[in-house]
């Protein structure tokens, strides 16, 4: 990515603060369920170390606001205002998924909420991708993650 417009770099660090808030906001439900209700749960041979999960969705959550950063500077193409929507949305489900999960203690209703996150994720990928290819391949890796987690969450649920 260029930045020959110093406002395009200002965008960018603005989204990629955007995206993280509702990674911050959705961690403080989850701080306290980590620390105390969620190594209680029964969990499958493969769910991933505790640890991992804080550094992939902060990877994430920049690869997320890149993404919308670089169709908010083609905010004037046909179907980026509805993208961006979309991609809002998500945004708000996600954070809204912590506190299902952690906060409320409650993976089915968690589970039944990341379903249409899911379909959002999806979603916005497409639409972000017809808008600029890059900020719709920036968007895979938060597709595969969430496809796993839509998974583990379903697990998690059926094991407890």
């Amino acid at each position: 990515m260029e930045y020959t417009d110093p406002m395009s770099l200002i965008i960018t660090i603005c989204s990629i603060l955007i995206a993280e808030a509702a990674g911050i906001l959705g961690s403080v439900f989850t701080y306290s369920g980590v620390k105390s209700w969620y190594p209680t749960l029964m969990k499958p041979t493969w769910n991933p170390p505790s640890w991992i999960f804080g550094p992939v969705w902060t990877t994430l959550y920049a690869l997320m606001g890149i993404a919308a950063s670089l169709v908010w500077n083609l905010r004037d193409r046909p179907g980026a205002k509805l993208a961006l929507w979309v991609y809002g949305t998500q945004l708000a489900l996600n954070a809204i998924w912590s506190i299902l999960f952690f906060g409320l203690k409650n993976p089915g209703l968690a589970f039944a909420e990341i379903i249409p996150l899911l379909a959002l994720i999806i979603l916005t990928t497409v639409l972000f991708w017809r808008i600029n290819a890059w900020a719709g391949i920036l968007l895979l890796p938060y597709v595969a993650w969430v496809s796993f987690a839509t998974y583990l969450n379903y697990t998690l649920w059926q094991l407890n």
